[in-house]
């Protein structure tokens, strides 16, 4: 381990109507830097995660010196990768402690997604899909992900009850999470029941099984080790791994996740850990699909039997594996530069016990897995508390 998270900040998810995103980014930050107790001039280094084109204002690496003018002059780096850009600003921040180049990072996601309407938001984020497959031309990732959908139904059988199963565990969970942008449970029957208010999107996805248009953000302090022990809290990368797949689709077996199952595999290898010595996962559910071929990606099912996870209660809180204590980008919401960040804040707050009523009971040892695009950025932690 090179490094740890000694404070947070995190705003709520929403929309947040009143609150651009350079607010939202003074918040977090604030709170972070307050959290780990130290001065603003002690950040040396800031690293954004930020996916842009939905907000005026898409030049936001500077944004974090907004809080506190003792901060000007701080190196500052806005970082992409999709859905997984809160990730990648975060490993930006280890490498740089890592390389004994800072002492402090202060790693930042943001996303202001509600400044357009839906559908500008629908072709923006379909510009993540790779533009010259003709296929995914003008595709929505609802859509993209409502034909993965579809395959995964034509290989394995219908499994909408366990997609109905999930969407309903992640809005329970969520209720509790006072972050959530929809804190309602909302339950299995709405969740499985096509309806006025629960529609058909894509394929056999329901309104229920897709994330949010959120706006949001999210902060952590990172110190190195040494510095990290001194301090009133420290939640340590037992590993940090990242796995970059084709962009493609059709240079590889999607229904396979095989980026997201290295990126475990590597994580575990690093972190000298196995499955069953986790306590929680939180994992990038942005389509109830998604969590579903999470669980055979990390190996908690067989591959097409990812449905046996929440069908046994084994993902539920009480589970032997709780899966999205947090109600996960489901509930929780998905700005897409904010949420690598903010799965690493929930996770941290699980492992020091400061997760209120989503707290998963002896929570001790917790693994986080974000997604950039369908399976192609692929970034798995494994965090503990060191004290």
């Amino acid at each position: 381990m090179t490094a740890c998270i000694v404070g947070w900040g995190h705003t709520k998810f929403g929309k947040l109507d009143g609150q651009d995103a350079e607010a939202l980014i003074v918040a977090a930050c604030r709170e972070a830097i307050e959290d780990a107790g130290i001065a603003p001039t002690d950040i040396d280094q800031i690293f954004v995660g930020h996916y842009g084109g939905m907000d005026p204002q898409d030049f936001l690496a500077a944004m974090p010196l907004q809080t506190d003018p003792r901060m000007r002059f701080t190196p500052c780096t806005r970082v992409e990768n999709a859905c997984a850009s809160g990730s990648a600003a975060i490993h930006e921040g280890l490498n740089a402690i890592d390389a004994r180049r800072a002492r402090f990072v202060l790693a930042v996601g943001i996303e202001k997604m509600t400044a357009v309407d839906s559908s500008e938001v629908g072709r923006v984020l379909g510009r993540g899909a790779y533009q010259k497959d003709p296929n995914a031309q003008g595709m929505t990732f609802p859509g993209l992900f409502g034909r993965l959908t579809e395959q995964y139904f034509q290989a394995h059988g219908d499994q909408s009850d366990a997609l109905a199963m999930i969407a309903a565990k992640n809005h329970a969970n969520g209720a509790k999470n006072r972050f959530a942008h929809i804190q309602k449970d909302l339950g299995y029957e709405f969740c499985r029941t096509v309806s006025d208010r629960n529609p058909l999107v894509a394929g056999p996805l329901k309104r229920s099984d897709c994330s949010l248009i959120s706006d949001g953000c999210a902060a952590v302090v990172l110190a190195d080790v040494e510095t990290a022990l001194t301090m009133k809290k420290a939640v340590a990368f037992r590993a940090a791994q990242h796995v970059q797949d084709f962009l493609p689709l059709a240079n590889r077996d999607v229904l396979a996740f095989e980026g997201p199952a290295l990126a475990f595999q590597k994580a575990f290898a690093q972190a000298k850990v196995a499955l069953g010595d986790l306590d929680f996962v939180e994992v990038h559910d942005c389509f109830t699909t998604a969590e579903l071929l999470s669980y055979e990606a990390m190996g908690l099912a067989p591959r097409g039997q990812g449905a046996l996870a929440i069908q046994e209660g084994w993902t539920r809180p009480d589970g032997k594996l709780p899966v999205n204590p947090s109600g996960g980008l489901k509930s929780k919401g998905h700005p897409i530069g904010a949420t690598g960040v903010s799965m690493h804040v929930m996770a941290a707050m699980q492992v020091t016990g400061q997760a209120g009523p989503m707290q998963v009971k002896d929570a001790g040892l917790g693994a986080v897995f974000n997604m950039g695009g369908v399976a192609v950025a692929n970034f798995v932690s494994v965090l503990e508390r060191l004290r």
